[in-house]
């Protein structure tokens, strides 16, 4: 069994350690905790991981946020994963921080990266991670707050919320979307 992972976030390192990027900073750890490390490629940064005799394919878009499902179509494609087996993981204004959150389909919630992966996909049956980052911003502030940096309590309480993300995408390919919903969310 095969499963896409995608990490949404913008590359370079100005973007690095913005809310925006929490895709790119669970797809990071869950590479350096298997040993691995990503390569350049077409669309994104690539690499894969072998657990529980399933192979997780896992992409950091290069196209920046807004247009994330250009590097989704084509890795779906170019790897012939079934959409069933994708999930996508990304940040969530809606949800305090460190608040978990797994669906097997849902609106794009003014995400941009999710709004572009619905438009390639022609539909928003897709499984989805959301990180919430909280929304501690004013009106007319989103951007600049998801595009800002971790306080120092956040970035104190991450590693311990990135493991459970970890968790929650490999049981995603082991245990299946409805029971790792049942086991995961909002913990």
């Amino acid at each position: 069994m095969k499963y896409l992972i995608v990490g949404l976030g913008n590359p370079g390192v100005k973007y690095e350690n913005t809310r925006h990027n929490i895709g790119f900073k669970v797809l990071d750890a869950l590479a350096e905790s298997s040993n691995t490390s990503f390569v350049e490629e077409k669309h994104a940064y690539y690499t894969y991981i072998k657990y529980k005799s399933r192979i997780y394919h896992l992409i950091k878009p290069t196209t920046f946020m807004n247009l994330s499902g250009r590097a989704l179509n084509y890795w779906m494609q170019h790897l012939k994963v079934n959409v069933e087996n994708i999930l996508v993981v990304s940040d969530d204004i809606a949800l305090p921080f460190g608040v978990m959150r797994l669906r097997g389909k849902g609106s794009d919630g003014g995400h941009n990266g999710l709004k572009d992966i619905n438009y390639y996909l022609g539909h928003t049956k897709y499984a989805r991670l959301r990180f919430g980052v909280g929304n501690k911003f004013l009106k007319g502030q989103q951007a600049q707050y998801v595009l800002s940096e971790w306080t120092s309590d956040e970035v104190k309480d991450m590693s311990e919320r990135i493991q459970q993300v970890i968790k929650m995408v490999l049981a995603f390919g082991t245990i299946g979307l409805v029971r790792t919903m049942s086991d995961f969310n909002g913990k």
